[in-house]
């Protein structure tokens, strides 16, 4: 999901670094009488009761991991050249204490806020610096342009009460891991029940979001499931929705996308996608395969039988949309406890937000060399 942005790095300048005081680490005296660590992870994955693959006979509810065999790639040691260059960026966002609140040339700026600064982990950083090919200004104002984009969009207001009635038919269901251990997102048109409208698009940004909440250890990015099986006329996105989808992918998800499988596409379909090709960036490209067998891409046993799994998924809104909420707002609640016990750092490292177990930023630095 990498793209070069029409916009100049110049952009970035909008970012205030004037404060004399910067934004504090320290928490509050209602976050230290929060607990002092996350519930143990047995007693919360108990408490959540998630199927774990399809032994568990009719799955309706999201699985609670991947399977034991699934395992993301290794990801890339930094050259020196490149971990000099996070460095800077690091540098540059830390000294941010407000961002602007549009778009718009001379907007108004607000505080950046700790959500804000929590987006801002060492992988965020070098997940833009790759999708800039390591340019070191272009990296810093793509990651303010999110910042505001997620406020001027509203991201984190898209509840799922509000988002509920797009999701009833079970449009979008996030279901399994694949070999990687990226969680899937399933679309399928098929099962639209909504007319074209903003909120189409919200879903699947608020789809992307739950999917980001539980990323597990060492995995950064995703899988779309794509089923064109029994789509018709009317019920895919249009054209504008198309790109509006993926200018934000590209931009404000930038690698983000580990595999998007599409299978069905029949020969309507098909011109659509030639329409929407070119403005789909070739690393985007290379991710997408097309009428592939899907179990060499996800296990069967956390597939669904309508793909070729053994997975006898059963959409009951009732159910599976409580169950995901649930799933989701336990990781984000013991990622921001995790982030808060570090010291609420810029540039905190994902694999301590994620398990509690390895290293925080602040215990990397006071480890001797």
């Amino acid at each position: 999901m990498s793209a070069t942005p029409s916009e100049s790095p110049a952009d970035t300048t909008q970012v205030s670094t004037e404060a004399a005081t910067p934004a504090s680490t320290q928490p509050t005296e209602q976050e230290k009488s929060a607990p002092e660590s996350p519930a143990p992870k047995e007693i919360v994955e108990a408490n959540l009761d998630l199927p774990r693959s399809s032994a568990d006979g009719i799955i309706q509810k999201p699985f609670l991991r991947p399977i034991d065999t699934a395992k993301p790639l290794p990801p890339a040691q930094l050259t020196p050249d490149q971990q000099t260059k996070y460095e800077t960026v690091l540098a540059a966002v830390s000294q941010w204490t407000t961002v602007p609140t549009t778009a718009a040339k001379n907007a108004p700026t607000a505080p950046i806020t700790d959500d804000e600064r929590m987006f801002l982990t060492r992988e965020c950083l070098l997940r833009y610096l790759r999708a800039s090919k390591w340019n070191v200004a272009e990296a810093t104002a793509r990651l303010q342009r999110t910042l505001t984009w997620r406020r001027e969009y509203g991201v984190e207001k898209l509840t799922p009460e509000y988002i509920s009635i797009e999701n009833e038919t079970g449009k979008q269901v996030i279901l399994g891991y694949d070999i990687h251990a990226r969680p899937c997102l399933y679309l399928l048109p098929s099962k639209q029940n909504t007319e074209k409208s903003e909120r189409q698009v919200q879903h699947l940004v608020y789809m992307l979001e739950r999917l980001i909440d539980i990323l597990g250890p060492d995995q950064e990015t995703i899988a779309l499931i794509a089923n064109f099986n029994e789509t018709k006329s009317g019920q895919n996105a249009s054209i504008g929705q198309a790109k509006e989808t993926l200018n934000f992918l590209q931009n404000h998800y930038p690698e983000r996308l580990g595999r998007a499988l599409v299978i069905n596409m029949p020969f309507l379909i098909l011109g659509f996608f030639k329409l929407i090709t070119p403005f789909i960036d070739p690393l985007t490209r290379e991710k997408l395969k097309f009428n592939d067998n899907l179990t060499k891409h996800v296990p069967p046993t956390q597939l669904m039988k309508s793909v070729g799994g053994e997975v006898d998924f059963q959409y009951d809104h009732s159910i599976y949309w409580p169950a995901l909420t649930k799933l989701s707002e336990e990781r984000r609640r013991t990622y921001k406890l995790r982030w808060i016990e570090g010291g609420k750092r810029i540039g905190e490292y994902e694999n301590y937000l994620k398990t509690g177990t390895s290293p925080n930023l602040s215990q990397r630095e006071s480890k001797p060399n």
